[in-house]
């Protein structure tokens, strides 16, 4: 198991020491850096280049999500988990828009944390069952307020137009990702590397033109990769 470099991004001291703790106690993590603001993070991550940075929101100075996006925009490889007690739908989306590719409320049981972290790491998308379930609301909402003439066909056209451009083994990483595999059982089942497989799935986004976890699961649902 290769070790997660981890960097941890809250302004409460506390909070954060607890975190380091607990996390360093579990298998293949480490803590390689932290940062009291959203500045700090960026500056901090560009030195350290953590695998995977836990996120606040609420911060003084810039915040977590402005973080997010000027992290992306510089370290694009870095993955971003929001963990913070916002539970409202505002901040759900504008982080996942940012470029964060999990959601986890500081509420969440521990277990559910180190789920989320091995994850999005792996370049997967995290989010709790009762967040995700506001991606489908939000969809469900989308298709009812447009017109009635033949969603269906329209979707099916626009699927088979999007999936034409994606090479035979992207189509392969993109069923795979679908049914719920990791990069590394995507690897081992396609003989190619964790690191590959991310490197193909992020030129899917790029050829499908998404640009966050929000828009990626939405994709999934259009297409019925997945069904809601």
């Amino acid at each position: 198991m290769e070790t997660i470099r981890l960097m941890l991004v809250d302004d409460h001291d506390v909070v954060r020491a607890g975190l380091k703790s607990f996390l360093e106690s579990q298998a293949g993590f480490i803590v390689v850096g932290e940062a009291r603001t959203g500045e700090e993070a960026i500056s901090s991550t560009l030195e350290v280049r953590p695998d995977v940075v836990i996120m606040d929101i609420t911060m003084p100075e810039m915040s977590g999500l402005e973080a997010t996006k000027r992290l992306k925009a510089v370290y694009p490889d870095c993955q971003v988990l929001a963990l913070t007690v916002h539970q409202e739908k505002q901040y759900f989306f504008e982080m996942l828009a940012a470029g964060a590719t999990g959601y986890v409320t500081k509420q969440a049981a521990p277990e559910e944390l180190v789920a989320a972290i091995r994850s999005v790491a792996e370049g997967n998308v995290y989010l709790q069952p009762v967040l995700a379930r506001w991606l489908l609301e939000d969809y469900h909402r989308l298709l009812t307020s447009a017109p009635e003439e033949n969603h269906s066909a329209q979707r099916e056209r626009q699927t088979d137009k999007d999936l034409e451009v994606l090479t035979r083994r992207e189509l392969q990483v993109l069923e795979a990702v679908a049914q719920g595999m990791t990069s590394p059982q995507i690897g081992e089942l396609l003989d190619i590397s964790p690191k590959t497989v991310a490197r193909h799935r992020e030129r899917i986004m790029n050829k499908l033109n998404l640009h966050s976890a929000a828009e990626l699961v939405k994709y999934a649902i259009r297409t019925g990769l997945i069904v809601p």
